[in-house]
């Protein structure tokens, strides 16, 4: 299925026509959920395949045999996308499932469900520069053009998958609504990776001893998965993902938008953030902690909202 330059709009939403088809998205949206499954919910670029890795080792105790032999589209696929339903049908076990759709569209297809939905967030700005360098290497996404102007385009929502400010508040303020609702971030991951790997387990109730956490740790960190081909999208072809224009596994750091940001377009952000998320207390950090080049924005945060939604501690 190539349809590279194909453009699928739903419910207003624009979504690249090489996975996407109206018929596979109105599968997702209809879809049943079983309570025994395990949802990755993410807007793009924000940590997806790394919880991916991170379920699949934790469910393995540690072992990367899976891993390491069975790309993540197979073992996790993309509930949106047309393979899924076959992907699904062959799967044994408990079953992990990815989206990147909002939470508008798939609420009637998990209201009563038991099934537990990890949502994984990222900031807005490293979001935003992963998914530029991705359009370019990724041929079934629009040519980004220049930064500043991909920049504009995405703070409006302009983008294949719609706003990340409508994603990211659709889903954590219907966390309540969800009978099992765990929110991590892609910096909690970063700075903690042990601590996040154990609240997974935890949340997946699938404890893991300490040798299994660390060795779960080990084979889901980003070096390791930066030479894994089951997840560095290297099996691609080079139609599809030309690889000679950048890395899918790029760099893994928080706060790289600072080497891609001018003064002028971080400000804009600051000032598109603060309005749009006036009435949201989610927490994010923009840099590495021991950079310390700036401040954090840490924008109408809570401790005790983080804790609600978050479930586990």
């Amino acid at each position: 299925m190539a349809r590279l330059d194909v453009t699928e709009t739903f419910h207003s939403i624009t979504f690249p026509g090489h996975m996407h088809t109206e018929e596979s998205l109105n599968y997702a949206t209809s879809f049943k959920f079983q309570d025994t499954d395990t949802v990755i919910v993410t807007y793009p670029k924000s940590g997806t395949t790394w919880m991916q890795e991170i379920i699949t080792l934790v469910l393995s105790k540690g072992d990367p045999a899976v891993a390491q032999n069975q790309p993540n589209w197979a073992r996790a696929p993309w509930l949106e996308q047309y393979y899924c339903a076959d992907v699904l049908k062959a799967s044994t076990g408990p079953r992990i499932i990815t989206t990147h759709l909002p939470y508008h569209l798939l609420a009637p297809a998990l209201q009563h469900s038991k099934a537990k939905v990890i949502y994984v967030a990222r900031n807005l700005k490293d979001v935003s520069v992963s998914y530029y360098h991705f359009h370019k290497m990724a041929n079934f996404l629009p040519n980004p053009g220049a930064f500043s102007d991909f920049i504009n385009d995405f703070l409006k929502g302009a983008v294949h998958y719609g706003s990340w400010f409508d994603h990211i508040k659709g889903w954590t303020s219907h966390a309540k609504d969800i009978q099992n609702f765990l929110y991590i971030t892609y910096e909690e991951m970063w700075q903690d990776l042990h601590g996040s790997v154990q609240k997974v387990s935890r949340f997946l109730q699938c404890p893991l001893t300490e040798d299994e956490l660390i060795l779960a740790q080990k084979h889901c960190s980003f070096n390791s998965m930066k030479e894994n081909a089951m997840v560095n999208y290297t099996l691609i072809p080079q139609e599809i993902m030309d690889h000679s224009k950048g890395k899918f596994m790029r760099k893994g750091k928080v706060g790289d938008w600072m080497n891609t940001f001018t003064e002028e377009q971080s400000r804009l952000v600051d000032d598109v953030y603060s309005s749009q998320m006036a009435d949201s207390s989610l927490l994010f950090k923009w840099e590495c902690p021991e950079e310390s080049r700036r401040p954090l924005m840490d924008i109408n945060t809570s401790e005790s909202h983080m804790r609600k939604i978050t479930l586990l501690t």
